[in-house]
């Protein structure tokens, strides 16, 4: 498996807007996302091992903490023309085997991703009420046959602060995962191909 670690953008970051398809044809826009008490913007993708792995509890703590007021929108960015199996036709069929209940975003031009420095799947960004970003890294330990729960808690105890209005501690852990699959000529200039290991 590829490792790739989170570029760790900077905190107090506004939200970059966007504007994508999502996996019932209509397209969701950052702006018309309802603005809660915090909103979690994840980059997935169907067949990275990494996200796999992870599936289960993006489906619990989006479940968790919607009704709490934290909103959820994933979004993959991968090249579907090396990676068919992250098509949005292929989305759709992921989204309702996993049962997500967040909608599913594709980034064709893989734009969005640049707008958020992202640099693997998956990778968690944290905004509070006012769309400033105040965390970002990963779900929690947990990663494929290592052996440690997988229950969320370093996403979990970052909502839980947002939710209380208490300030995030500016120390995070990067997320874990594949890189995202740039297109020829869309590698970021915060990629770092010899990170990629």
């Amino acid at each position: 498996m590829v490792k790739t670690a989170s570029t760790m953008l900077p905190l107090g970051t506004q939200a970059p807007e966007f504007c994508l398809p999502n996996i019932d044809g209509k397209n969701v826009s950052l702006s018309e996302i309802s603005t809660g008490k915090g909103l979690v913007v994840m980059y997935i993708c169907n067949h990275c091992p990494f996200v796999k792995h992870v599936a289960p509890e993006l489906v619990r703590v989006a479940n968790d903490y919607e009704s709490k007021g934290i909103r959820f929108v994933a979004i993959s960015s991968n090249d579907i023309d090396k990676y068919p199996d992250d098509a949005p036709e292929m989305m759709k069929q992921e989204a309702a085997q996993q049962g997500y209940p967040f909608p599913y975003l594709y980034d064709a031009t893989q734009e969005v991703a640049h707008a958020y420095h992202a640099a693997c799947t998956p990778d968690f960004y944290v905004f509070d009420a006012s769309r400033k970003l105040v965390y970002r890294g990963q779900l929690d330990d947990s990663r494929p046959g290592n052996g440690k729960p997988l229950n969320g808690q370093d996403l979990r105890h970052a909502l839980d602060l947002v939710l209380r209005g208490e300030s995030i501690p500016a120390e995070q852990r990067p997320s874990i995962g594949c890189n995202i699959k740039w297109k020829p000529g869309k590698e970021p200039a915060y990629f770092d191909p010899a990170g990629v290991k």
